[in-house]
């Protein structure tokens, strides 16, 4: 399932970026994009959100970017521009070939600007507060998702209902045609059947025929894997993993009723249901 939330604080001179994005996979894929004074948060990082999400390719993403409306040094460390200005002489003679330091890295370099280093322990108190924030949001982006999902989901139940109900009386019908077609075949066959010829027997095989093709059985274990979808989705929680058993479940009575086709309805609904489940599955991959 998708998502996107951040959390940005403003600090003196620079901007903190809590941020969390995710993408669709069938388990919790996390990765982190964050410089090495917040390494140290991962593990509880991954903790805390592991409690949070459970599916999802997750990428938390933690910046210490410049203010841009942060006001420029007005003096800069001229004790320390001639030590390194002494230390790049000092390279350079032993290895006249090195790039000379550009004006930009000189004014990055720590210390030159007068600026403090940031008190990064308040820093990693301020991340793992500000996630909590994050990961609120985030979970309500994709609760606003899984609501339009779930409203498809409801739409195909229904599409299949309608299928089952309309397959239930056509069984009744088809063994009536099957009786005909047996007697008419007969007749063809024996134009003068002879008196011994048992009827019982051709009432045998239309009993045979009938329990052959009865798909009642199926179409009742598909409307209660149906109802078990539908309570599923009124459950709320992470139900993806049950939703896709219940599939493959529904999948499996669909084949059966494929298998057991006597006439054409009987294959063109197993066919429609199977797409439907299939375009369920698909969508059912995205939920959480």
């Amino acid at each position: 399932m998708t998502g996107f939330a951040v959390e940005t604080v403003d600090l003196p001179h620079a901007q903190l970026i809590v941020e969390l994005r995710a993408v669709n996979a069938r388990f919790l894929d996390l990765s982190f994009r964050m410089g090495e004074d917040f390494r140290v948060l991962e593990p509880q990082l991954r903790e805390r959100i592991g409690r949070a999400v459970q599916r999802g390719k997750l990428e938390c993403r933690i910046n210490l970017a410049p203010r841009e409306d942060a006001a420029l040094p007005a003096s800069l460390n001229n004790e320390l521009i001639v030590q390194l200005h002494a230390l790049a002489q000092a390279v350079h003679r032993q290895f006249p070939q090195a790039r000379p330091l550009s004006v930009a890295e000189i004014l990055r370099w720590p210390g030159m600007t007068g600026e403090s280093t940031p008190d990064f322990a308040a820093l990693r108190a301020t991340v793992l507060d500000r996630l909590d924030a994050v990961l609120g949001q985030f979970n309500a982006s994709r609760d606003r998702e899984g609501e339009k999902l779930k409203a498809a989901l409801v739409e195909r139940i229904a599409a299949m209902r309608t299928l089952v109900e309309q397959l239930r009386p056509r069984t009744t019908e088809i063994v009536s045609v099957f009786r005909e077609k047996l007697n008419r075949r007969l007749q063809e066959l024996l134009p003068n059947p002879p008196a011994s010829l048992d009827q019982d027997r051709l009432h045998q095989e239309v009993v045979l025929f009938a329990q052959k093709i009865d798909v009642d059985e199926e179409m009742d274990r598909l409307l209660t894997h149906l109802d078990e979808v539908e309570r599923t989705l009124a459950s709320g929680g992470a139900v993806g993993k049950r939703l896709d058993f219940l599939m493959q479940e529904l999948n499996r009575e669909a084949n059966t009723l494929g298998s057991k086709s006597a006439s054409l309805d009987y294959t063109q609904t197993s066919v429609e249901l199977k797409v439907l489940i299939e375009q369920m599955r698909e969508q059912i991959q995205n939920i959480e």
